[in-house]
């Protein structure tokens, strides 16, 4: 990097990353262990949450953010990937960092690292730790971004670590059965340390792992569960020294309850104070971009929601049956995931089908998602995500819900084609 770059503009500072290392993904901790430690990076000041798994990550982050801001801690978030502007993926108190802070830790950065190559998701990860350092938060989220062994947010030891749940996804790279997948994912424990698990039916590798470390396991089903009312939920858990708890009348959530029952057994075992009341507020307002999120225009409610493997389809079938009226799902999808289990899923439940073209690096070509189709299914193809909403937004009268889902990519261009670009 030549000295230009300290007035680099941030699009300009992502462009240059981008560019910089080989690989899209390499994963080890060697690297960007070598640059935190010249960064003088330091959490021990602040509460550290790691939290990895298939799906429900995002969500989790959601609910803890938002119980402990409303609780009057700082709180700094982590998050990949970002939807519309990369600023998404470092907030501090709910709001997104600002370009300039950014831009002042990449160089900090590119200057600390010499010689040693980093991946844009590297680059990224040293600023969010870097910048929660600089601030010593009360609170920081870490969310993983691919498995949780050798991901770059695991060079932190967290003081409470969260495998939410465990699907086959990204085999190239974890592994193609449930075991290897989560014994990476329970990659993220510490020895002596609280580790919860949110999956219902984990493989046995995460407790093993735990075994392995003497970590603490909260197990769902096992240590923590939840029931469900009419419209409220309870929760009954452990404390971290084992005594029973109970919280009773949470209203329902916007989010996964099981992510939400998850994050209440994590709120025990960190130790800060949180009053029960505060947690009914936090689990009730939290929403997250793109899980089930609502955009009303004029009589047609768009659903957003990534769903984007089998795991997370499973959910959103779920939701799409507890819908009346015509129901139409816009999917685009990248190649790579498994299309076929994702459109068995969701192709049944909906009265319309729309398959979009996603023109980005492992993007599918909406003729190749027909493909996973009975033949003669009447499907309609469109070569961008916005030409499919235009026949929406353009027909005044028509009301019912329109599914958009598939991959974050969908989702981000659903956001600009409906005008919610901030």
């Amino acid at each position: 990097m030549n000295q230009t770059a300290k007035n680099f503009t941030l699009t300009e500072w992502l462009a240059w990353m981008e560019s910089c290392h080989p690989s899209e993904i390499e994963l080890g901790l060697e690297r960007i262990k070598t640059v935190a430690n010249s960064l003088a990076i330091d959490l021990s000041a602040s509460k550290v949450i790691t939290i990895a798994g298939t799906n429900g990550k995002g969500s989790t982050v959601s609910y803890l953010d938002s119980i402990y801001h409303k609780a009057g801690y700082s709180v700094g978030c982590f998050t990949s990937p970002h939807f519309l502007h990369y600023n998404e993926r470092v907030k501090i108190d709910g709001v997104n960092a600002s370009d300039s802070l950014l831009c002042s830790v990449f160089a900090r950065i590119d200057n600390a690292r010499g010689q040693i190559p980093l991946t844009y998701f590297e680059f990224g990860a040293l600023a969010a730790l870097l910048i929660f350092s600089d601030l010593k938060l009360d609170l920081v989220l870490l969310e993983v971004g691919l498995g949780g062994r050798l991901d770059a947010v695991n060079i932190i030891d967290a003081d409470v670590a969260v495998v939410t749940t465990v699907a086959l996804d990204h085999i190239d790279w974890l592994g193609d059965n449930r075991e290897d997948i989560g014994r990476e994912k329970a990659g993220i424990f510490r020895s002596s340390r609280p580790a919860v698990c949110g999956d219902l039916n984990p493989p046995l590798s995460v407790s093993s792992v735990a075994n392995e470390l003497d970590a603490q396991l909260f197990q769902s089903g096992k240590e923590f569960s939840y029931t469900q009312e009419m419209d409220s939920w309870s929760w009954q858990g452990l404390s971290s020294v084992g005594e029973k708890l109970f919280i009773h009348n949470i209203p329902l959530p916007h989010l996964p309850i099981q992510n939400a029952a998850t994050v209440l057994q994590v709120i025990q075992c960190v130790g800060l104070k949180v009053d029960e009341e505060v947690i009914r507020s936090g689990i009730g307002t939290a929403t997250l971009t793109g899980r089930m999120q609502l955009i009303e225009v004029g009589n047609t409610r768009y659903w957003l929601d990534v769903a984007h493997n089998p795991e997370a389809a499973e959910l959103l079938s779920q939701k799409i049956e507890s819908m009346t009226g015509e129901v139409t799902l816009v999917l685009g999808m990248l190649a790579d995931k498994d299309c076929r289990q994702v459109i068995e899923l969701l192709a049944p439940k909906v009265d319309c089908l729309y398959f979009v073209d996603l023109n980005v690096p492992r993007g599918q070509k909406a003729s190749a998602l027909a493909e996973f189709l009975p033949s003669n299914t009447p499907v309609k193809q469109f070569s961008t995500v916005a030409d499919a909403l235009n026949l929406f937004k353009n027909n005044h009268n028509r009301s019912g819900d329109v599914i958009i889902a598939g991959s974050f990519f969908t989702v981000s261009a659903a956001l600009a084609a409906l005008g919610k670009e901030e």
